[in-house]
């Protein structure tokens, strides 16, 4: 057991500290993880994680979030006593379970990328499949509009005069076109799949691709500037600087051994044997609400 000066507070018992409690949004989300509900007994080795005072409730600890919970003894025992250690699987807390919400959210937004290019890779697609079978309705259409208006004036502008310059371009230019967001769209949803299961290469593929993206937007910026354009270099910019400094890329604080030896402080054992137990857990027991 570790020793008294060691012991740090449980989640969100820490007075000013102003750091968010990612394992209590964790819980509120998906709900304590208890162990050792379903025992017929609890042992005394067994009291870092489960707890019977003589007041016939059993006081479980939540392996994320350190808060102790009172609970009947099962009617109906699955199992003799709680599970040991090695049985347990014990879950994401501290900067990793930060970090898979951190990576999450980049998965979302990659996901949404993945859509948008995938619906324009096939519009692109089916509109040079069809173009041949579309050019004559459409003409018809723009000369019907220019004898409605009473001339030619303006089939060059908005949505009719980028359909006029769409029929002009290639096919085999079109066919390239879309090829290029079909494949993109492809390097997005990989990277949203890896992203939402923490995978480290996804990581690396999310970095680079978001980085080479980087240029062109810097150059659009160039040109004309727009709430959309800022807010895309903004969000991009900020992805890149989290996976560089925060996930330790590329060898950069450590590279993947520290950010292990992290990971390994945070959820490993020790780290429960770390945080002050709740007062609960030790004075006297209440009937729950």
């Amino acid at each position: 057991m570790a020793d008294e000066r060691d012991l740090l507070p449980p989640p969100g018992a820490g007075g000013r500290r102003r750091r968010p409690r990612y394992e209590l949004l964790g819980c509120g989300l998906h709900g304590h993880h208890l162990v050792g509900t379903d025992a017929a007994r609890v042992r005394a080795e067994d009291a870092l994680l489960v707890r019977a005072p003589a007041d016939g409730l059993r006081w479980h600890r939540c392996l994320r979030c350190d808060a102790w919970l009172p609970l009947r003894p099962p009617p109906h025992p699955g199992r003799d006593v709680p599970p040991g250690r090695d049985e347990i699987t014990l879950p994401l807390r501290g900067k990793p379970l930060r970090d898979r919400y951190v990576l999450r959210l980049i998965a979302l937004d990659r996901l949404l990328h993945f859509l948008v290019l995938g619906v324009l890779a096939v519009g692109v697609l089916v509109f040079a499949d069809e173009r041949a079978r579309l050019r004559a309705p459409f003409y018809r259409v723009m000369d019907d509009l220019q004898t409605g208006v009473g001339g030619p004036g303006g089939s060059g502008h908005g949505l009719l005069g980028e359909l006029g310059r769409a029929f002009a371009v290639q096919s085999a230019t079109l066919w390239r076109i879309g090829v290029i967001l079909a494949c993109y769209a492809l390097l997005e949803g990989v990277e949203a799949v890896g992203l939402w299961f923490t995978k480290r290469w996804a990581e690396y593929l999310t970095f680079v691709a978001t980085t080479l993206l980087l240029v062109p937007e810097v150059y659009g910026l160039m040109g004309s500037v727009s709430p959309l354009k800022v807010l895309t270099l903004a969000i991009n910019s900020a992805v890149v600087v989290y996976l560089l400094v925060a996930k330790r890329l590329f060898g950069l604080r450590g590279g993947g051994r520290a950010e292990a030896a992290e990971r390994a402080r945070d959820v490993g054992w020790e780290t429960l044997e770390r945080v002050l137990p709740g007062p609960a857990a030790t004075g006297p027991a209440r009937e729950p609400s």
